[in-house]
């Protein structure tokens, strides 16, 4: 097969697996904290968890889609099918999508809801929208559906990499692999 001889760039690679790690992080923590009858010691440190991960999570997103733009990655090889090609395009999409909607949601239903961020508070940074039952349960609403969307769309980054990796070895999951290239 014809296997892509470079990949993405040391930066890219990165950004992509500083994100992956904490949102691999986030999810279980994120739907752990909810659970009824979990001791309240472990809530409260997950919610703080969630929360301020939350805040470093869109940051590098935003730095992340700032550098993509000034830094396209190189084409997918040939070796790809073009069906394949607008798939991981369109996967890719709906996970950058995600990765800002979710912790933009998660901050507006936090702060329209009263609480705290602990580390834009020790920052000084105050909150950015009004307080709002109204507005933090339709944050909460959408946070909520959108943590099953970046769940599955999770899922199926990992199971295509996988497919590269495992089935087809055609070079597309080394592209991104962490090993820094030279």
């Amino acid at each position: 097969m014809d296997t892509p001889t470079t990949g993405y760039r040391n930066t890219a690679r990165l950004f992509h697996w500083s994100v992956a790690i904490l949102v691999l992080l986030m999810i279980p923590a994120g739907f752990l904290m909810v659970q009824d009858g979990l001791d309240r010691a472990t809530q409260n440190t997950l919610f703080i968890f969630h929360k301020n991960v939350g805040v470093l999570v869109l940051l590098l997103v935003v730095a992340r889609i700032v550098y993509r733009l000034a830094k396209p990655p190189e084409a997918f090889p040939s070796v790809m099918p073009a069906m394949q090609e607008r798939a991981a395009h369109l996967t890719h999409f709906a996970l950058y999508a995600l990765l800002l909607i979710m912790p933009i949601a998660g901050y507006v239903r936090v702060r329209a809801g009263g609480f705290p961020i602990e580390s834009l508070n020790a920052m000084g940074i105050p909150a950015m929208v009004p307080r709002s039952d109204e507005l933090a349960e339709f944050a909460k609403l959408v946070h909520y559906w959108g943590s099953y969307a970046i769940a599955a769309f999770v899922g199926l980054h990992i199971a295509a990499a996988a497919y590269h990796g495992l089935v087809r070895r055609d070079g597309i999951f080394t592209r991104m692999w962490p090993p820094i290239k030279n």
